[in-house]
């Protein structure tokens, strides 16, 4: 199929893009990697009239690791965030989920905030915002406004963004010493969507775990944080025989917890014990990172 008929506009000032928007009202769409865009254009998913292609404001490119926070922008892709050796090493989340985006093609192109917009339920980026406590930065003709992550996503492919209004950064906080990450999935092949996966965070201070974060991916309307899990972990000793026995607590607190739906590569139970599988794989790796002995 093709797109229905739509007008489209390339402006060089993230002033002028704001201003079409604001024109535009609930028509209007923003065009950035197309990756997600386009193929629902092709299926009249989604018919705007307005189509703002932003790829040629330079200053939506910009990505910044700064001393506390990576701040990436609207133009910023996949494959730039590979690329950098200071997102590998202060954010090692996000520089672990980005390896699982896809496959080349898609992350060359494809740009890291169309991915948060998106809200895919399996996508990789929205779960690692909402498990490092991060922002998303929104601009309009009338100014500027930051929401954390976990009050941008409304539901399945939506959220927070009003008429006008577009993605303009993504902002993610340095975590303290002592935290260690890891992000896994599951994908019936390597670059497929993900019917199942986790991005973990624990801080650890004398083998005490001070801080817990668990969001899982796949399981509904976008990302699920596990919030009875990360309690359970919270305060808790991990010792060499503690932490195998707290998290399979954790993972039993998640298969609990979630309510995944059902298609034509999973049913609903597997995606359920998925999710409890990869919970446990992902805490392990990061107790791991943080500097606990391996679990199991």
């Amino acid at each position: 199929m093709k797109p229905a008929w739509f007008d489209y506009h390339a402006p060089r000032q993230l002033d002028e893009a704001l201003h079409l928007l604001a024109e535009a009202g609930a028509d209007g769409r923003v065009l950035a990697g197309g990756q997600s865009l386009m193929p629902m254009l092709n299926l009249r998913i989604l018919s705007p009239a307005v189509l703002v292609d932003i790829n040629r404001i330079d200053a939506l490119a910009s990505l910044e690791a700064g001393d506390d926070v990576l701040r990436v922008g609207a133009l910023v892709r996949h494959a730039d965030l590979l690329r950098s050796s200071a997102v590998r090493d202060g954010w090692p989340l996000v520089w672990e989920a980005t390896t699982q985006v896809a496959h080349i093609a898609i992350r060359n192109r494809g740009t890291v905030c169309g991915s948060v917009s998106h809200n895919d339920p399996s996508a990789e980026h929205p779960s690692v915002l909402v498990t490092m406590g991060g922002s998303v930065v929104i601009a309009s003709r009338a100014g500027r406004r930051e929401l954390p992550a976990e009050e941008f996503f409304t539901g399945m492919l939506s959220n927070a963004l009003e008429p006008g209004e577009m993605v303009v950064e993504l902002r993610y906080p340095r975590q303290p010493a002592g935290t260690g990450t890891a992000f896994v999935e599951f994908a019936r092949r390597l670059g497929d969507f993900a019917i199942a996966g986790a991005a973990a965070m624990l801080t650890m201070r004398g083998g005490v775990c001070e801080r817990a974060r668990l969001t899982i991916v796949g399981m509904g309307e976008g990302p699920f944080r596990a919030h009875e899990a990360e309690g359970l972990l919270t305060g808790r000793s991990l010792g060499e025989t503690g932490a195998q026995d707290a998290f399979a607590e954790a993972a039993a607190k998640v298969v609990a917890a979630v309510a995944p739906h059902e298609d034509v590569h999973a049913s609903s139970s597997y995606r359920r014990h998925l999710a409890g599988v990869m919970a446990t794989r992902a805490l392990e790796k990061a107790f791991t990172r943080a500097g606990g002995r391996p679990v199991g």
